[in-house]
């Protein structure tokens, strides 16, 4: 009975932390909008409906070993969850960029998935991929991935090491070449046009460029990131399938 009872909670601690980690760092769960009582639903649900699928391929542990337990298993569930959610610090940060070249710097709204202050630029920009998020089901890949992670990554296999260190502080670095693809378009206009309005004002000094051009940069801005949004689906899309991809390589890394 003790044995039983051994291999019940280790199961349950380990699908728990797991999943845990997962609904803390993911897109769309982590966020600070949904209640964390619905967030602790969602995380008994899954580990109820994972249990009665992956608690006979667990192996029971001691109870000393609980503590390095948690944390390899917690370790796993934030590498999926940040893997995903990098794209969406690429989103905030095109954002911010675009926000500085068009003219949107000093205007904040509280964002309600970070609740901090964020131009209206970088706001419209992660509602944008938000909703391209949920329109592509990435987080039903989430939930399959959490839920794969168990048949090729063991309870208690993962460690972390030098190489995977190295390799989630490339990952990490990859975020401002996404925010620079991301805001190419626009940013690639502004600049031209800052060169232009530079250029008009050496040829004639009467002309009100100062009053003109930041008007001039941002219609321009706008129009361009209106018409670029046609591609957002298909460039995110690819953008998700990487940070899954790159998931998948840091677990490989990691055990």
């Amino acid at each position: 009975m003790e044995l039983s009872l051994t291999n019940i909670v280790t199961a349950l601690l380990t699908i728990g932390v797991r999943v845990t980690g997962l609904m803390l760092f993911a897109p769309f769960f982590g966020s600070v909008a949904i209640p964390p009582r619905i967030k602790a639903a969602l995380v008994l649900t899954f580990t109820a409906l994972l249990y009665s699928v992956f608690s006979p391929r667990i192996v029971p542990v001691d109870a000393i070993h609980w503590l390095v337990l948690v944390i390899s298993e917690l370790t796993i569930g934030v590498v999926i969850g940040l893997a995903t959610n990098l794209v969406f610090d690429a989103v905030q940060m095109a954002g911010q960029v675009l926000s500085v070249q068009m003219g949107y710097s000093l205007i904040n709204i509280l964002d309600p998935q970070t609740q901090v202050d964020s131009t209206v630029v970088s706001l419209f920009h992660q509602s944008i991929a938000m909703l391209i998020f949920l329109r592509l089901d990435v987080h039903h890949w989430l939930l399959r991935a959490i839920a794969n992670s168990f048949q090729y990554m063991p309870p208690g296999s993962a460690h972390i090491n030098i190489l995977l260190t190295g390799e989630a502080l490339r990952t990490g670095a990859r975020v401002f070449a996404i925010g620079l693809q991301i805001a190419a378009p626009v940013l690639s206009a502004t600049l031209v046009a800052d060169i232009v309005i530079g250029l008009l004002g050496k040829a004639s000094a009467q002309l009100p460029l100062l009053l003109l051009g930041p008007a001039l940069k941002s219609i321009l801005g706008l129009t361009i990131m209106i018409a670029a949004l046609k591609y957002w689906p298909d460039l995110f899309q690819r953008l998700f399938l990487n940070s899954m991809v790159q998931a998948e390589r840091l677990f490989h890394l990691a055990g």
